[in-house]
């Protein structure tokens, strides 16, 4: 790399790390206010829990959400600065092309496109995980909630389906459970019980007053007791279904949930592909904020730095905007997720290369 390429590329992270390291701050502050009254309720949770329980995991949250806006704000920043000090025109007297210009910014929002995926796909979730713990206990209100799943049914695997008019999740326990096992369009056996129970420390579950029926070609035996103990390809989380699991969830866990849940028949997954699509879409659009400010930073304007700024804040708060409507529209049953998670990305890369062909010139 040449002098000017680590000119660039030192002040593309040095001003992008500055950006961050001031927007977390104002971040952390605001939380302490809205949240110093609730932490003072709690006289058994001491200052090293709410530091490293919660607020540890919320920079890290929040780092990863503000990485957008930072690298954003400061490109602009920047090249709107090199431009100001007719450092640029420089550039342009030693013939070096915009294209050959882009260059360091393209490696500075590689490395930070990188370090964006490792934390979008592993280390968010799992900091997620220990922050919304956290909040659940010391900073929401508890309140009565309903722990029952009811009108369950699930499919193990091709042949085999489970059914349960009622379950609670909080005492692991349902009432008219039944399974039934296929060949093809043929019912083959079929197992239902009054009562079901989930015993954790054997990992099986307890039925009661249970009835067995095979079905044979030409007769049926039936089978019939008081309790019985059996071991399913599902546990009594797979009743519960909340998209902020997803959250909580590091990609290798997620994609294979996902696997499970389509071979078990769940129609509407799409909030959880919405949440896994994203994790790659976002760090991607590091490239084209940056090809996007560059473009709009590069010249010397009238307005200076304020209106370089003021115009690429208005960019970024439509794609933020445009970002998660096409979430919440991704979500929807039937929708094509990928697609909708992606159309941001596609609209503003078509506007960024619209700006680089006229940047060219």
């Amino acid at each position: 790399m040449k002098k000017l390429d680590w000119y660039i590329l030192k002040r593309y992270l040095v001003t992008f790390l500055f950006t961050l390291l001031i927007l977390i701050p104002i971040a952390v502050a605001i939380d302490i206010a809205e949240k110093i009254d609730k932490f003072l309720q709690h006289e058994n949770l001491t200052f090293f829990q709410v530091v490293d329980d919660y607020y540890i995991n919320f920079i890290i949250y929040y780092a990863n959400t503000f990485m957008p806006l930072a690298l954003f704000i400061a490109v602009i920043l920047f090249t709107s600065r090199l431009a100001n000090n007719t450092e640029i025109v420089a550039i342009n007297g030693a013939q070096i092309s915009f294209t050959r210009f882009l260059y360091p910014y393209f490696i500075g929002a590689t490395i930070v496109c990188i370090v964006a995926l490792l934390m979008n796909h592993f280390f968010v979730p799992s900091s997620s995980k220990t922050r919304k713990a956290f909040e659940k206990e010391y900073l929401k209100k508890k309140r009565y909630t309903d722990t029952t799943v009811r009108e369950f049914s699930l499919q193990l695997n091709d042949s085999t389906y489970i059914f349960a008019q009622s379950f609670d999740l909080k005492r692991n326990s349902g009432y008219y459970f039944s399974t039934e096992i296929y060949d093809g369009i043929q019912l083959k056996e079929k197992l239902t019980a009054e009562n079901i129970n989930w015993v954790e420390k054997d990992s099986v579950f307890k039925l009661y007053r249970w009835k067995r029926r095979k079905i044979y070609k030409d007769r049926d035996s039936i089978f019939s007791g008081n309790s019985l103990d059996t071991a399913f390809a599902f546990t009594p989380k797979d009743f519960n279904y909340k998209n902020v699991m997803a959250q909580e969830m590091a990609s290798p866990e997620l994609i294979k949930f996902i696997e499970i849940s389509k071979k078990r028949g769940i129609k509407n997954l799409n909030a959880y592909l919405v949440e896994l699509y994203k994790r790659t879409s976002l760090p991607i659009a590091s490239y084209i904020l940056s090809l996007i400010a560059v473009a709009l930073a590069h010249k010397k304007r009238r307005g200076g730095i304020g209106l370089n700024l003021a115009l690429g804040i208005s960019i970024m708060f439509a794609y933020v905007f445009f970002l998660k409507v096409a979430e919440v529209l991704g979500a929807v049953a039937g929708a094509n997720a990928l697609l909708n998670v992606w159309i941001p990305n596609i609209v503003f890369g078509l506007y960024a290369i619209y700006l680089y062909l006229n940047a060219r010139k």
